[in-house]
């Protein structure tokens, strides 16, 4: 594998060493690979991107990220070395536990510690500023990627995945809910940086701290975006009185650091609308996966993220008519 090759010349001309071992890890639904190299100087990340080959280091998404957040004191994994002729990255590596995999041992009850603390590194992170005109300041949730993550659910979703249970003469007038959706969603004046991946799989928990990964994507948007990638999480299912907390925790957070002048009420209407939108789009991506690249590893989050969405529908107006054109998926996952 050509691949693997150039990155065991990668690790042992930066390391001078020969003798290492590579395991590849499980990635995400992107098309990066991740392996861990441990040689005698230590072990590391490799990654290689197709979008990273023959592009300039400054130019490539995460390279530009990485700086950004650790410039502004963002635990992330630092670089070791780059490739960019070969789409090559070799960063530092900060374990395998993942916040998901703090559930179910004996760390169990830290966890609404540990939230609250992911929280504040949040709103670190949804603080930070910079030129409207450069990346990631450059690009928003605006109307074009919100209706662009609700059309890749609509094709992936109900016209493959749920094809046979879903009414596809219902298709035009569920876009034209969400595009109504997407218009809510869309309020610059309250937009802050967000990661756009902010759940369990992409924080690790690395020297008992956070250590955030995968922030590629990064954009501005509402900062319920990140908060109900967190909150409301496709892969864990938090408590209903923690849930409650911590959307508190992060208002109170986002008002103590001037980043927002909603109200309380406010911000809880915004949160369960972006939660109906990211949970739709999550269920696009797990629903793409299974059939078009034939993953079977998402499957099983697609009916827990449905399970979450009659409760926005029933609490807000705005989503009763999407609710009611759903309700055929609705059906299978909810008593």
């Amino acid at each position: 594998m050509a691949t693997l090759q150039h990155i065991i010349t990668l690790y042992t001309s930066f390391f001078h060493s020969e003798s290492l071992s590579v395991i590849k890890i499980q990635g995400d639904a992107s098309s990066r690979q991740y392996f861990r190299m441990t040689g005698a100087a230590g072990s590391c990340i490799a990654c290689f991107d197709p979008a990273f080959s023959g592009i300039a280091a400054e130019q490539y998404n995460f390279l530009m990220m990485q700086k950004l957040l650790s410039e502004n004191n963002i635990p992330v994994p630092s670089i070791i070395t780059v490739d960019e002729q070969n789409g090559l990255l070799l960063q530092e590596d900060c374990g395998e536990l993942l916040l998901q995999n703090v559930f179910g041992t004996v760390d169990e009850p830290t966890i609404p510690n540990r939230y609250r603390e992911i929280l504040d590194l949040l709103v670190r992170l949804q603080s930070i500023c910079g030129d409207k005109k450069m990346q990631p300041f450059s690009l928003s949730f605006d109307q074009e990627k919100l209706m662009f993550e609700f059309d890749f659910f609509i094709e992936h979703a109900l016209q493959n995945y749920f094809a046979p249970r879903f009414n596809h003469s219902s298709i035009s007038a569920l876009r034209s809910e969400f595009e109504k959706i997407a218009e809510i969603l869309v309020q610059p004046q309250h937009f802050v940086l967000n990661h756009r991946d902010f759940h369990s799989r992409n924080i690790l928990i690395h020297h008992n701290k956070p250590v955030i990964i995968d922030f590629q994507d990064a954009r501005m948007g509402l900062p319920q975006y990140d908060a109900v990638s967190l909150i409301k999480d496709s892969y864990i299912q938090l408590d209903s009185p923690l849930v409650e907390e911590l959307k508190v925790y992060h208002y109170n957070q986002l008002r103590s650091h001037d980043l927002s002048a909603m109200t309380f009420d406010e911000y809880l209407y915004y949160f369960d609308i972006m939660a109906f939108q990211r949970n739709i789009k999550a269920i696009g991506t797990f629903c793409y996966q299974t059939t078009v690249k034939k993953n079977s590893s998402f499957e099983h989050s697609i009916a827990p993220t449905l399970a979450y969405l009659p409760d926005y529908i029933c609490a807000r107006p705005e989503l009763r008519a999407a609710g009611k054109l759903l309700q055929p998926l609705l059906d299978g996952v909810v008593a």
